[in-house]
């Protein structure tokens, strides 16, 4: 039984990509392959996929959720939009010097103002005077990861998002996504690749790391997800023909295991809070593109359950010593599941 200690590693600050690459798919590919380790090109996963194989991408996109404001009283706000409820209403992280009570007002980013309403766990309902989309559009600031040390420029609004982002609600962004640009795509798709899409809107939760050594202690945060029912007839017909159903990224691969806990998958909507640690069996995806994760993380934990702990282990070994570039902006990893 693993416990939290189990996946913590030391990762030298100088690993962890601050800026993207000038072009997407020019970053490295670690092919975990069974034990073997092969250092590749992310190019490269155009020779790794076979004709009928199907990539399943999360189609979201990231918002401009970070706003930073002014209470009644004078105080300084910050706000981190977690979820949109509906077309005039959120759940926010709301960093102040005294937390606002209902009714309290907000102006953000001195451009209009939400009003506080009810607490809901470590968030705040905001509601606010004009459509939520269109205000976070126009006034707000792309959130960059904690460990990203540089505000957010043109360039990365750009970077920060998939060449095939299209539905807005997430947070952060799927950053396996990050490495696909259009002429990879055309190459994929004229060797016979398929593509399928499911939306699961990541939350800032991601990069939360793990406080308890109990892992089954840990309480994971939720995510809203859509797989479409045609996602659905593109696995089935991938399985029948004996292909493989890539995953590009953990955030698509919790989409489609989230969708197929019944043992076979199912198109719908729902919230998950799927926890994935080395014993699961995965039911749907055969294989993952995926970067490198945060020590003591829940997509650690889930990477090690995917492709085997000690292959994890070691991969992430090989990759420091190599000098590959970890986390949101860093390099990628093909992993082959390691069910039996």
């Amino acid at each position: 039984m693993y416990s939290l200690s189990d996946f913590d590693f030391d990762l030298p600050a100088e690993r962890i990509a601050q800026t993207p690459l000038p072009n997407r798919s020019a970053s490295r590919l670690l092919h975990l392959d069974g034990t073997a380790l092969v250092d590749r090109q992310f190019a490269d996963i155009v020779d790794l996929l076979a004709p009928g194989d199907l990539l399943v991408m999360n189609d979201t996109r990231v918002l401009k959720a970070r706003f930073f404001g002014v209470k009644e009283t004078g105080g300084n706000v910050e706000v981190l939009v977690e979820r949109i409820l509906d077309s005039r209403t959120v759940l926010a992280q709301v960093r102040a010097s005294k937390s606002p009570k209902p009714g309290n007002r907000i102006r953000l980013a001195d451009a209009f103002d939400v009003t506080a309403g009810e607490r809901a766990g470590e968030f705040f309902t905001l509601v606010f005077d004009g459509d939520v989309f269109e205000l976070i559009e126009a006034h707000g600031r792309l959130p960059l990861p904690p460990y990203i040390e540089h505000d957010a420029d043109e360039f990365d609004e750009t970077r920060y998002q998939t060449v095939y982002s299209r539905e807005p609600g997430a947070v952060a962004a799927p950053t396996a996504g990050l490495h696909f640009d259009e002429a990879l795509l055309a190459a994929l798709s004229a060797k016979g690749v398929n593509f399928a899409y499911v939306t699961l809107h990541v939350g800032a939760g991601t990069f939360q790391p793990v406080r308890v050594e109990a892992l089954a202690e840990h309480k994971m945060h939720t995510e809203w997800y859509t797989v479409p029912q045609e996602t659905v007839d593109a696995v089935r017909a991938a399985k029948a023909a004996g292909r493989a159903i890539v995953a590009v990224g953990t955030t698509s691969l919790r989409a489609l295991e989230s969708a197929s806990q019944s043992g076979q998958l199912v198109a719908g909507s729902a919230d998950t809070a799927l926890f994935i640690t080395p014993g699961y069996t995965f039911k749907t995806v055969t294989r993952l593109i995926t970067n490198f994760h945060l020590p003591k993380s829940t997509l650690l934990m889930l990477v090690s359950a995917f492709a085997g702990y000690d292959a994890i282990r070691a991969a992430y070994a090989h990759a420091i010593a190599s000098e590959y570039r970890f986390f949101s902006y860093g390099d990628a990893m093909l992993l082959t599941t390691d069910n039996k």
